[in-house]
């Protein structure tokens, strides 16, 4: 029977004495902890029940009564120590809790690359345009690089230069989006746990810096938008209406999450046309279509983690609306996915042996 003590070695000393078991209370003065010598306590005891004030494991009271001597083997040293690491550990786990709600109460982010690698003044913006977090940068991105295959001459590579331009396009509209997020929800974002140290809501950033920051990014966008075709300009630059409407969603229906999908897909649109100069509705509409449903698959998933911070702040989203059913709903979601996307392969005619690439 393991045998191990918690607590400052005063409970030892004082009476009645006390020991914490981690197994069963019923022992006979034949089992291993029941040492002959040294003698260090040798106590009366009549019953065993659990003392009221003990919470980790067992811890059992030896009251006074007919006297029933028995022998433990008590090392001062092993009390002592153990004694020691518990408290040592408590102590050690302490300080950790009170850094963590000391870096939450300051607001102070996670440590990254842009801790690491960015002077102290640039470190705001980089955090309100997510360059930490890349992920959104290859959603917006890849619906943007299928059409660009897609659109490519049977048996030649994609052109590099729009993959290129649609990469870059990528970076600066999701940082542009996430500014006009986190400007219309710096109300909401303060209230949310997760979102609360982001620099607008945490008060790092005022919001006349954000949105001068917001235009920085516009203006860049411009420059790479510039260089397409005509149609594809014109196409690109409403897709400003969806990136500057989308944070006001959450706040109207429970499709947010529909909506960025119609936003972070438009490059399967504008991708085909920056190549082709025109849309082919056969081609690109389904390939829309399947990153809708993609996005509402990963998004809702997403989504789940504010569920009970959005009941609080009073928005909406497919979490929400799906509820327990969310598992249907996004497999659902997915079986259009796979659908739509090989629908817009079959309508652009690739073959299943594909072709014969020309370097």
């Amino acid at each position: 029977m393991a045998l191990w003590f918690s607590r400052a070695s005063r409970r030892f000393r004082a009476s009645p004495f006390c020991v914490a078991l981690n197994s069963s209370p019923s022992f006979k003065p034949s089992d291993p902890f029941f040492l002959k010598s040294p003698i260090i306590a040798s106590k009366t005891l009549e019953t065993l029940h659990p003392h009221p004030n003990f919470c980790c494991g067992r811890l059992f009271e030896f009251p006074a009564g007919k006297i029933i001597p028995f022998h433990v083997t008590l090392s001062i040293a092993s009390i002592s120590s153990t004694s020691a690491l518990t408290n040592g550990t408590e102590n050690g786990e302490n300080r950790r809790g009170n850094a963590d709600k000391e870096r939450r109460s300051k607001k102070i982010p996670s440590s990254s690359w842009i801790d690491l690698y960015l002077p102290q003044s640039a470190r705001p913006y980089a955090r309100l345009a997510r360059l930490d977090r890349p992920i959104g940068t290859w959603l917006l991105a890849w619906p943007c690089m299928w059409s660009i295959t897609l659109a490519a001459a049977p048996g030649s590579l994609p052109d590099l230069k729009m993959l290129s331009l649609f990469g870059c396009g990528a970076l600066l509209l999701r940082g542009a989006g996430c500014t006009v997020n986190d400007l219309l929800d710096r109300d909401i974002d303060t209230k949310v746990e997760r979102t609360k140290s982001r620099p607008v809501a945490s008060g790092v950033l005022t919001p006349f810096q954000g949105l001068s920051f917001l235009g920085f990014q516009l203006l860049l966008g411009l420059g790479i938008l510039l260089q397409l075709n005509n149609y594809s300009r014109v196409l690109g630059a409403s897709s400003l209406l969806l990136v500057f409407s989308y944070p006001l969603m959450k706040r109207l229906t429970f499709w947010p999450q529909a909506y960025l999908g119609l936003t972070f897909n438009w490059g399967a649109l504008l991708g085909w046309s920056a190549v082709k100069g025109s849309l082919d509705p056969a081609i690109v509409f389904p390939l829309y279509i399947s990153g809708v449903c993609w996005t509402l698959v990963y998004d809702t998933i997403y989504a789940h983690q504010d569920k009970e911070d959005d009941l609080k702040v009073g928005v909406k989203s497919t979490a929400l609306r799906f509820g327990d059913l969310t598992k249907n709903w996004i497999s659902g979601f997915g079986i259009v996915c796979i659908s739509s996307l090989a629908l817009s392969g079959f309508n652009a005619e690739l073959g299943q042996g594909g072709h014969i690439i020309h370097f």
